[in-house]
């Protein structure tokens, strides 16, 4: 596995890359109480131009408030089938917008609320503050033909890459 670390513009375009094809990852908060991270699956709905996660969500929500007291936040994302894995760690802001919310409303969140003015609607914006990603160097057709010529030849394959995202 190579290291292939990325920065800037690279970093946010793989960023974007990555969660656009995954979709649903694991949103982790903190709580005071415990140890232990509570955590959720989410459906982003943008990766900005500055690197910002974004979801929607609910002030009612316990991940809402989590980050009332403790605004740390860990993501993952993964998609074994195409072998790309993201974790990230950054800090957690509710936001309230008229605009994003219209922007982003669709119709999976209509199950989650009664409309998109609906007072419960939240924005969740994550801000990386770290990030690390995997994936393959081809496409999965390829990585397996490598794979099993490798356990043929005995000869190791650098198939995969891994690396820093650094925004």
């Amino acid at each position: 596995m190579s290291t292939e670390n990325l920065n800037n513009t690279q970093a946010i375009e793989k960023l974007q890359q990555l969660i656009d094809a995954i979709e649903v990852g694991i949103l982790s908060t903190f709580v005071d109480h415990t140890v232990y991270p509570h955590s959720v699956p989410m459906t982003y709905q943008e990766v900005d131009n500055q690197g910002n996660i974004w979801f929607l969500f609910s002030s009612e929500s316990e991940s809402y408030n989590h980050l009332m007291s403790n605004n740390k936040v860990s993501l993952t994302f993964g998609s074994p089938s195409t072998y790309e894995f993201l974790s990230i760690n950054g800090l957690g802001e509710s936001v309230h917008d008229d605009v994003k919310i219209e922007k982003y409303w669709n119709k999976f969140a209509e199950a989650w609320f009664t409309d998109k003015n609906d007072p419960r609607i939240r924005l969740l914006k994550v801000v990386p503050l770290e990030a690390h990603y995997w994936d393959n160097k081809s496409n999965k057709f390829m990585t397996l033909l490598k794979v099993a010529a490798s356990a043929i030849t005995g000869q190791k394959s650098d198939i995969a890459r891994e690396g820093d995202i650094n925004i």
